[in-house]
């Protein structure tokens, strides 16, 4: 990077923060908002016995999906599997992990951890064991809660519409989805953007996350996998 107001770097330079064994946290819910050309990037690179935390594990061609269809994650922590039959079979046979995790407890977990809260109270999944197995429980005001611990990633992969050189960030409707938490809750967060403008040209009232969050910027080379309803 040239320098803190330039964080746009190429896609092989931000592959250097990638390695076996890391957490990534990535933005998306059926591959819809997740990053195509990071994603590729970790394909092509060989990253394996990864620990992914993102909202889904799409479809096994489609954003996220295609990691867990080449076996390369040995955890998931996510609130739904269902359309990544893949996701479900290495389950079943004990070769992936996944911790549940209802969508708004999910998102509000990602936000504590961008928040630098180590966790959140709530009522959600306790009587439910996939959910309160092994969590710290309490009585708050009369109630039974369960402690839900803050989650934060080596890395965070985010997609954006449009971003300037700092890494103010403006998302494309439903695309923006998790995005602006998972951004928030990365030690690095990296983001793929289509179109990257001089810093400074946004209009400030329509950025959704600002530069402090974000370390590095690629120029995104457009998605590349069929959407499920395009296939035969």
């Amino acid at each position: 990077m040239s320098s803190k107001f330039n964080k746009v770097v190429s896609l092989d330079e931000a592959m250097d923060h990638f390695y076996d064994g890391m957490s990534i946290m990535f933005g998306g819910f059926g591959g819809v908002g997740s990053p195509p050309t990071l994603i590729k990037g970790i394909l092509k690179k060989g990253c394996k016995d990864l620990l992914l935390i993102g909202n889904d594990t799409g479809f096994p061609q489609i954003g996220i999906g295609q990691l867990i269809t080449q076996n390369r994650a040995k955890k998931v922590v996510a609130s739904h599997i269902g359309s990544n039959p893949i996701a479900g079979e290495l389950m079943e046979r004990g070769e992936m992990e996944v911790e549940f995790s209802p969508q708004g407890i999910l998102a509000e977990r990602i936000r504590a951890g961008g928040m630098g809260i180590e966790g959140i109270v709530t009522e959600i999944g306790k009587e439910n064991s996939w959910i309160s197995g092994g969590k710290p429980t309490f009585k708050l005001n009369g109630v039974d809660c369960l402690v839900e611990s803050a989650l934060t990633a080596d890395v965070s992969i985010v997609f954006a519409k449009k971003a300037d050189t700092f890494g103010n960030l403006i998302f494309d409707k439903s695309a923006r989805n998790t995005n602006p938490l998972v951004a928030m809750a990365g030690n690095k967060t990296i983001v793929e953007a289509e179109e990257i403008v001089p810093y400074g040209s946004l209009d400030p009232e329509s950025i959704i996350t600002p530069g402090v969050f974000v370390n590095m910027i690629i120029p995104s080379e457009g998605v590349d996998w069929k959407w499920a309803w395009e296939m035969e």
